[in-house]
């Protein structure tokens, strides 16, 4: 029987619980810890996660970043990007020495901001950066969290990437044989599909958003919504081939993480949705889809685009188009590249960075 180890996971909701969820199932110890306090109330008396895994477990619950921090063995980051940076603040001053830090999934640089906290104090723990959660699903009412599907594959990094083979391993030991090791934190940022896959679905039904329906999303990929992610997908492959990484395509996005044959995007959507695994789209255009991948993801890809003159239209002109709907201006909502101010740097120094963790 294997040696469980005790995972601090910042979030309560559905990615945090169908995480914790997880953990528990391979013989894990998870410890959760909500910034408002609010979502881990009642959890200590049990969970129940549904679907794809079916298990009841009662969590570990921090009361402070400090307990989250000295009671676990590794921390684990599993809440929406535009909570990352105030997270990492308040993470920072007590992270120890080696204490291996997950971020589930990575956005917009982040390791580099939170290493740079570390450097502060002069102390120095690897970062792994993941390019997708491990799950998929959605918190219900009260304790239960439904899975939909667990992926078989999930891309990783770590800075400083000295420390990929230990990485690797725990993760491994975690989580199971999912991992794919990718070049570096430029590599993690192109392989996260969520914003560009969302962009579109979110686009192609916003009314169903905004009235608060219960929708299909996976039925709801028609082949025009189809057809505009397979286009979004060839921005993101011609900024990766540009700066010589290799990605997954939307294609093997979607056959690994929800086990359907490789086909249109559209036809592969219908398929998870007759096996009753298309997930329910959003009920809110108060929604991540948007409010989360608008500015942390698909603002990223943007300035990877220029940057490497492969310019990203359609990424692009979804962000103007949904801050014009929302009367926001999403180019400028994202924390953790307002803090890094990449512009600052030249490519070949924020290439060093990716696979170091610091920029100079």
């Amino acid at each position: 029987m294997k040696e469980a180890v005790r995972v601090g996971i910042v979030g309560a909701g559905s990615i945090a619980l169908g995480t914790a969820a997880l953990l528990a199932d391979q013989g894990h110890d998870p410890m959760l810890w909500s910034p408002s306090g609010k979502g881990t109330q009642g959890l200590m008396a049990g969970v129940t996660a549904e679907g794809a895994i079916d298990l009841q477990f009662s969590p570990r619950i921090a009361a402070s970043t400090k307990t989250l921090a000295n009671e676990n063995d590794v921390l684990m980051l599993a809440l929406p990007a535009y909570g990352h940076k105030a997270v990492m603040d308040a993470l920072a001053p007590h992270i120890r020495e080696g204490q291996h830090v997950i971020v589930s999934s990575h956005a917009s640089m982040g390791a580099l901001y939170l290493m740079r906290l570390l450097a502060a104090r002069g102390v120095s723990a690897p970062i792994t950066a993941w390019g997708t959660t491990a799950v998929t699903g959605r918190r219900q009412d009260g304790t239960v969290v439904r899975v939909n599907t667990v992926r078989s594959s999930v891309d990783l990094c770590t800075v400083p990437d000295s420390e990929t083979g230990a990485a690797l391993a725990l993760c491994q030991k975690l989580f199971g044989d999912r991992f794919q090791p990718r070049g570096g934190l430029l590599a993690i940022s192109l392989s996260n599909l969520n914003p560009q896959n969302h962009l579109g679905i979110a686009l192609g039904n916003m009314t169903r958003m905004e009235r608060g329906e219960v929708w299909s999303q996976g039925q709801n990929v028609t082949p025009k919504v189809g057809r505009l992610l397979e286009k979004l997908d060839l921005e993101r492959l011609a900024i990766a081939e540009a700066l010589g990484l290799s990605v997954k395509t939307i294609f093997e996005h979607f056959h690994l993480s929800f086990h359907v044959p490789v086909a249109s995007i559209s036809e592969m959507n219908q398929q998870m949705h007759a096996q009753g695994n298309g997930g329910t789209g959003p009920a809110s255009a108060d929604s991540r889809y948007v409010t989360e991948d608008v500015p942390y993801g698909l603002q990223l890809t943007a300035v990877l685009g220029r940057l490497v003159d492969q310019p990203a239209v359609l990424h692009e002109a979804g962000i103007e188009i949904f801050s014009a709907m929302y009367d926001r201006d999403f180019a400028r909502e994202n924390a953790l590249l307002e803090a890094l101010e990449l512009e600052r740097y030249s490519l070949e120094e924020l290439q060093q960075a990716a696979r170091t963790g610091l920029l100079r």
